[in-house]
């Protein structure tokens, strides 16, 4: 059996905490400590302000006009994405808040970290913002900015560490049921400012150009939506929409009784694409069938393992819940299994039908013979062999849910299901080839090559924007990978006192 002594040194530098977590990273901490002999600690080139608790009866209800008000940045907000974005969720407050807690108006660039946590340190705890809107800071979020804006390197920096587990292990708060991370616990913790400040400045472009590519991801992401809905709004037949009850007639042809299908929302949208001039079709009729993934229940699962890195002799199992809402893979299940599972071809579109925007759609760009998925994903698959076919489908879908349509089609509790049998309900604009290929490469862009030979400190940053300039939803998500590996190994170089080799 494996086990840690815990001395009594121990427990009076956790503050006496007998939590078996507070004991659960000593390697980390000698490396932390070995760290501490010979670097500052870089909190103190930052000054941090911690938010207010703001009222909730102060919230300013969805109705009233964004102009009128403004965001409140809360732990939620900053668990879910790498760089704060005004598409998110958001409270709202007044603006004449703004006057009388101004000082919690966040109006510079800076780092955002959640106060309140669970024992998971791969957890997401921190979101970069930068300043591009005005928001408010709600309590028990932090928010840290440079004390002078001499080396903007160091911001960047700063924030690549929040993402690394040596950051998180530091930051778990005390508290048996929410783990809140207070000043005192704060002091302590040691974050290195290396002395090399090439290092320091690759690490810090590595980091912009992954948030520059994160956000525009959420921009090609707006294109495509609103790049289909202008093409259907301008190229409308002369039929004008008007809104009847359903008569018996109709309730025959559908066969439900439930009412998604019948009310204004849907039939008003509906009407838009079979008005489409150049015509419109049924996604079953178009040439798309489906099959379920595997049931992976019945299969003898040998082990089953999260991560970003390919392992080689087990599957790539994509699930629905692992997609993002922008159409890439958040993250990778592998798994080892005696039994030869179906796999996903080039062309397939991963289709989650969960309603209330929980499902999401994911198209495979390249072949491979060991990616799967499971039963609860459908997998939708194009028999006419047309990659950018597949690609607007799976566009028009992301479209097609958040106008609501999914939810409407959906059946069953829990906010209902898009199932294969209603598939023939979805209706597809029949776009000129050219327009479809014009939204396709919003999402995958095959002239976009990334290619980093030659790149160095000085023109990295201005060769990865270029990339960027055509490259689609897809491109930008999987060169961000390769970028956060290289950055990830470096730190891990860092916090083990080895040689960090600058290279793109």
């Amino acid at each position: 059996m494996n086990y840690t002594v815990v001395t009594y040194n121990d427990l009076v530098n956790n503050n006496y905490s007998f939590l078996a977590n507070s004991y659960s990273y000593f390697q980390e901490y000698v490396s932390i400590e070995n760290l501490q002999g010979k670097y500052e600690n870089i909190f103190s080139y930052f000054n941090s302000m911690d938010g207010f608790a703001f009222p909730s009866q102060n919230y300013i209800p969805e109705y009233i006009p964004t102009s009128k008000k403004i965001p409140l940045v809360q732990i939620g907000n900053v668990n879910s994405e790498l760089c704060l974005s005004q598409n998110q969720k958001f409270e709202f407050l007044s603006i004449k808040e703004a006057q009388e807690k101004k000082r919690f108006l966040l109006s510079e660039k800076g780092i955002l970290i959640s106060l309140t946590g669970g024992d998971d340190v791969d957890n997401n705890i921190s979101a970069f913002f930068d300043n591009d809107f005005k928001c408010f800071l709600n309590q028990r979020v932090s928010f840290f900015k440079l004390k002078t804006d001499e080396n903007i390197d160091l911001l960047y920096y700063f924030y690549a560490f929040t993402k690394h587990r040596i950051f998180n292990i530091q930051w778990i708060g005390s508290g048996s049921i929410q783990k809140n991370t207070v000043a005192r616990e704060r002091k302590k913790i040691f974050i290195p400012k290396i002395n090399d400040a090439k290092i320091v400045k690759y690490i810090s472009l590595l980091m912009q150009a992954i948030i520059n590519k994160e956000k525009l991801i959420k921009v090609r992401h707006k294109s495509i939506i609103d790049g289909i809905e202008k093409e259907l709004l301008e190229n409308q037949n002369d039929s004008i929409f008007h809104f009847e009850m359903p008569r018996i007639k109709e309730l025959e042809e559908i066969g439900r009784l439930d009412t998604g299908l019948y009310n204004e929302n849907f039939k008003r949208t509906n009407f838009l694409v079979k008005n489409y001039k150049y015509g419109s079709i049924d996604l079953i009729s178009r040439g798309f069938g489906w099959e379920r993934g595997t049931s992976l229940e019945k299969n003898f699962i040998r082990t089953r393992i999260d991560s970003d890195t390919y392992i080689k002799g087990f599957y790539e199992l994509v699930l629905p819940t692992n997609i993002s809402q922008y159409g890439f893979v958040e993250k990778t299940t592998y798994i080892g299994t005696p039994s030869k599972l179906k796999t996903i071809s080039q062309g397939d579109i991963i289709f989650g039908g969960e309603g209330f925007g929980k499902g999401r759609t994911y198209v495979v760009i390249e072949d491979s013979n060991n990616v799967a998925t499971n039963y609860h994903a459908i997998r939708i698959i194009n028999k006419n062999n047309d990659l950018t076919e597949s690609v607007f489908i799976r566009c028009f879908l992301a479209y097609w849910r958040e106008k609501g349509m999914i939810d409407y089609i959906g059946v069953g509790g829990s906010g209902g299901h898009c199932a294969p049998s209603y598939f023939h309900l979805i209706e597809t604009p029949l776009f000129p080839k050219e327009q479809q290929k014009n939204v396709a490469e919003l999402y995958h862009n095959e002239k976009a090559i990334y290619l980093m030979k030659n790149w160095n400190l000085d023109n990295f940053l201005t060769n990865d924007n270029e990339f960027n300039k055509t490259a689609g939803i897809s491109e930008l998500d999987k060169t961000a990978k390769q970028l956060k590996v290289k950055l990830n190994l470096a730190i891990d170089n860092i916090v083990n006192d080895r040689q960090v080799d600058i290279g793109f």
